[in-house]
């Protein structure tokens, strides 16, 4: 017994050595720091300052996470043991549970928000932060739920909103021609922001933009005014999006729109098409010079190029994955998680 226990405390200061080797004097870039304090527990409570996400000291955070497939197909996921190895492992300090809508998803699915409940209470015990993701896609038009919307965040703001965990994303990737920022996108948010902060005065709210989440140069033009503490969404792929999305961003940033890459993919936007690395980090690079905070798509074994297991690994949900189990692009997202890749 005297033998695990010693054992089990050896194993205990390894991690603790090696996240203090890896903080290399930037505790900002990890999880826990060489001190064993969790990010929430040295960022604590976050709030937007012109276009930065800047923690409780007022210095600026860049925040660097993981996201889970729809909850739907991998809900197995969304639990204390996977965020663990995740932050743990991984150097993981933002975990995202997208909330498909359609697709059967949260509307012909209600008990689905069990898996979100998972996930924030996890992410509590943790001390890492939690995104909220209300997850519009192939619905398109955020309003067509805006009811339902509205009952779920002010529920998830009545539960959670004293913890400083918590980050609610209202509308992940509005889309299509009629769906624009004045008419359907900037009411929508509104009306959720406003029942929201009935409940929750402080956590960020991050809002999605059109296009997919690509057209934040629009929202710059008439932003919302209506409470603080709002940032607005970036989605990108390395494989399909490049210089023209970021001259978007560019533009919206010096119009002092504060961005947030809640989802972004080292593949093509369909999932696949392979994993482009050196475009990823062109990315990662324009992503560091504004201190924009991002999440990878995804955690799935499904076999898609941009998710981080192969097919079929671990199909219960357990982490502690080795490199046989993680596909191309979760080595190369672990390895930039852990700080072992340089990013320019």
């Amino acid at each position: 017994m005297r033998g695990r226990i010693l054992q089990a405390r050896f194993v205990a200061l390894l991690v603790l050595v090696g996240f203090s080797l890896l903080s290399c004097g930037n505790d900002r870039l990890v999880s826990v720091d060489k001190r064993g304090r969790t990010v929430v527990e040295r960022f604590g409570q976050l709030r937007v300052e012109g276009t930065k996400l800047v923690a409780a000291d007022g210095k600026p955070v860049q925040l660097r996470g993981i996201s889970s497939h729809g909850l739907q197909y991998a809900g197995k996921y969304a639990n204390e043991e996977v965020l663990r190895w995740l932050r743990d492992d991984w150097n993981m300090q933002v975990w995202r549970a997208a909330l498909y809508l359609s697709e059967g998803g949260y509307i012909s699915q209600l008990s689905l928000k069990s898996k979100v409940v998972d996930s924030v209470e996890a992410a509590i015990k943790l001390g890492l932060y939690v995104i909220i993701d209300w997850h519009v896609h192939l619905d398109r038009d955020p309003r067509m739920y805006q009811k339902y919307a509205i009952e779920f965040f002010g529920e998830m703001a009545q539960r959670y909103g004293s913890y400083p965990n918590v980050i609610y994303e209202i509308c992940n990737e509005p889309n299509g021609q009629d769906v624009t920022w004045g008419v359907a996108i900037k009411p929508y948010a509104e009306a959720v922001i406003a029942e929201i902060r009935k409940y929750d005065p402080d956590n960020i709210i991050i809002v999605g933009t059109p296009t997919w989440s690509q057209d934040v140069d629009i929202a710059a033009e008439d932003p919302i005014r209506s409470s603080a503490n709002i940032m607005y969404t970036l989605h990108f792929y390395a494989g399909t999006h490049g210089e023209e999305l970021r001259n978007k961003a560019k533009i919206a940033i010096d119009k002092g729109l504060p961005l947030f890459v809640t989802e972004c993919g080292t593949s093509q936007a369909t999932g696949g098409g392979g994993v482009f690395e050196e475009k990823f980090l062109e990315w990662l690079s324009f992503l560091k010079k504004y201190q924009i905070s991002w999440v990878n798509w995804s955690l799935t074994n499904k076999g898609e190029d941009s998710g981080i297991l192969v097919m079929n690994a671990d199909r219960e949900g357990k982490g502690g994955w080795t490199d046989n189990q993680l596909s191309p692009s979760g080595k190369f997202i672990r390895k930039i998680l852990r700080n072992e890749v340089k990013v320019k």
